[in-house]
Parts: structure tokens; sequence; C-alpha cells
């Protein structure tokens, strides 16, 4: 066997991508199998997408990077690679040599199986947990992080009560400019922001933003 190896490394989310969450592991399991084949290990690749996914440009360079040197690509789990069998169909039609370390001497049918397996798996997986999540939602239960929902809630009621506060205080001075015979809501708008006054988010005023004071003032 060529004892050259392009290592091919995958994780599924940006943050295990940064912390080397799944990273350290694979880089570990590939080092010792090129050690203890005596190979030596041209190039390390990482990538950071999801499994599913079949357009994966680092991965595409490493096989490249395999057919210039005639390495192997190596991989610690199979499923690094994908658990698309068609995917891994593909690939081996390619003629590129791969390896993984969980299984160096698995032939092209035990591949064909396992990743058929993975990926029966991964449908199975999903399909109970859209199904669980339906039955939930018919027994009334509220879905999502409830933290996260009721800061959005208190977001939106503090936010609310800013702007109301602040129509109320401009109201007056809307008034005023309307008894001066500026009447249209562009003329008023411009005349705050002309003033240095700011909406609550510390933006220049629009028409329509006048519009709103206006109508809470009747």
């Amino acid at each position: 066997m060529n004892t050259n190896f392009v290592c091919y490394y995958r994780v599924s989310t940006t943050q295990q991508g940064q912390s080397g969450l799944g990273l350290d592991a694979q880089r570990q399991a590939v080092r010792d199998y090129a050690q203890k084949v005596q190979g030596t290990i041209l190039d390390e690749q990482v990538e950071v997408e999801s499994g599913k996914r079949s357009d994966r440009p680092v991965l595409t360079n490493a096989i490249q990077r395999c057919r210039e040197t005639g390495a192997t690509l190596l991989v610690a789990k199979l499923d690094r690679l994908s658990r698309n069998l068609h995917f891994i169909t593909t690939l081996q039609l390619s003629k590129a040599n791969f390896l993984a370390v969980d299984n160096p001497h698995a032939t092209p049918f035990l591949i064909h199986i396992l990743v058929a397996v993975a990926e029966y798996e991964r449908t199975m997986i999903s399909a109970r947990t859209k199904s669980a999540l339906e039955a939930a939602k018919r027994r009334g239960v509220r879905l999502g992080n409830p933290v996260i929902q009721t800061a959005v809630v208190k977001s939106t009621e503090s936010r609310r009560a800013s702007c109301l506060q602040q129509y109320s205080r401009l109201s007056p001075t809307i008034r005023d400019l309307q008894s001066q015979g500026i009447m249209r809501l562009k003329d008023l708008a411009y005349q705050l922001n002309v003033r240095g006054i700011k909406t609550s988010r510390g933006c220049q005023f629009t028409p329509t933003q006048v519009h709103r004071i206006l109508n809470f003032a009747q």
C-alpha cells in the first residue's frame, strides 16, 4: 500500500472548527495510524461542513492533492467523508484511493454496506425527531428555548415602552410645529431632525415615524 497520506478532517459546525472539538480526536487517530504503518503525512486539510452536503471544496482539494502525489486520502472515520451512499459511490468510481482508520481493511462492498446503514440510521433519526416534535405540538407543548422566548418578549416590551415614552414626549413639539403651519409629514420629520432630535434607536426621523407619533397623540 502507498504509505503517503493526505489527511482529511471534517467537523459539522463552525464552533467545533474553532474550538477543535472533534478535530483533535480525528487528527490523533490518523497520525497514530500513519505512524503504525510507517506512513508519511503529506498534507492535512480541515473542512467545516455537514456530512449531508456533497459540494465540499476542501475535500475536492484533498482528493486532487492525492491524485497529484499518488497519496491515499486518510480519514479517522468513514462518516467523516459522508453518510451519503451516492457520494461514496461517486468517490469510489473516481478511482481516488481512500482509507478510514476505523475500518482500514474494508472492501468496497463492505464500505457500501456501512455507508448504507449510516444513511438509513440518519434518515430514521430525522423521521423520529420530526414525529416526536409533531406529537409534542399536538399535546400543546411549546417548543423552542423558553429562556430565549422570554427574553424576546421582554425585549419587545421594553422597546415598545421606550417608543411610547418618546411619542408622549414629542407630541407637544409636533403639535407646536403644526400650529406654525408645518403640516406635511416630510416637513415635520425634517424639523425634528434639524433640531437634533433622534428616535429611540438614535436615528433620524422619517415621515412614517412622525405619522405613528400623531396617531399615538389622537
